[in-house]
């Protein structure tokens, strides 16, 4: 059976890190962040994100996610920006819309706190092994019901696309007209519903059937081909990121304070 992932296996430094230290960053990217509960915080994340991922040679493998968060921002900014309920001052005008101050800044920290999770989330995914991910977690004492389903996940998307990818061609072969108006693309979608729909279920059957050949619902205590410990990079990294969730909950404390 064809293992999908976005996974991307380059040899960069975060794909030789633990699971968990990627996992840790982005709870620190998250938790930070809105702890902090200002602007920059949530500029300062995004931007250890993109340099991350630039890093890791995976940012292009980003840019559909970025052009996505852009077109939900563009519509939480103009929602807020027109008729969140603290509007007061006017910030712009375009043609007949009126843009306020209050709306624009709320709107702005929405979409800078969905950017920084996608981009965070991204530096995780792309980076981390599934496989590697569920073992980990597994002998961390989570059940393998668990790691099945957090493995589910991680596939679901890119083999529902593969899929769909693959049924498209097959259909252009037999002369369907797939591109073109949108009403040309809506009755092309429609013959992909149903074999996408079996495709799926076949898939199941077989990873369900491959699971139990590996001994998915055996009881004793399994062994592991791979070990991957984690390095003392690990170690450093994951300090860090507890320290700097610690600080900024101190730091809360003291402004709630004063």
């Amino acid at each position: 059976m064809k293992s999908i992932s976005l996974y991307v296996d380059n040899g960069t430094y975060l794909t030789k890190l633990h699971p968990y230290t990627k996992l840790l960053y982005v709870m620190t990217a998250i938790a930070v962040s809105v702890i902090i509960g200002n602007i920059w915080g949530f500029v300062i994340f995004i931007g250890l994100s993109l340099l991350a991922l630039t890093s890791g040679k995976v940012l292009k493998k980003t840019f559909p996610l970025i052009t996505f968060s852009f077109t939900i921002i563009l519509v939480i900014f103009i929602i807020h920006g027109m008729f969140y309920h603290e509007n007061e001052n006017v910030l712009f005008q375009i043609w007949k819309l009126t843009f306020y101050k209050e709306g624009v800044l709320y709107a702005t920290k929405i979409g800078l706190n969905v950017l920084n999770m996608l981009l965070a989330f991204a530096v995780f995914v792309l980076t981390t092994k599934p496989d590697i991910l569920v073992e980990e977690m597994e002998k961390s004492g989570f059940s393998p019901k668990f790691g099945y389903v957090v493995s589910s996940v991680f596939q679901i998307i890119p083999e529902m696309t593969g899929t769909m990818n693959t049924i498209m061609d097959a259909q252009k072969s037999r002369g369907m007209e797939t591109e073109g108006n949108l009403m040309t693309r809506a009755k092309a979608f429609l013959p992909l519903i149903s074999p996408v729909v079996m495709s799926s279920l076949i898939n199941t059957r077989e990873r369900a059937i491959a699971l139990e050949v590996r001994g998915f619902g055996v009881k004793r205590k399994k062994t592991y081909l791979r070990e991957f410990k984690k390095q003392k990079q690990d170690w450093i990294l994951m300090v860090v990121f507890l320290m700097a969730i610690l600080a900024s909950a101190v730091w809360k404390v003291i402004v709630c304070l004063l």
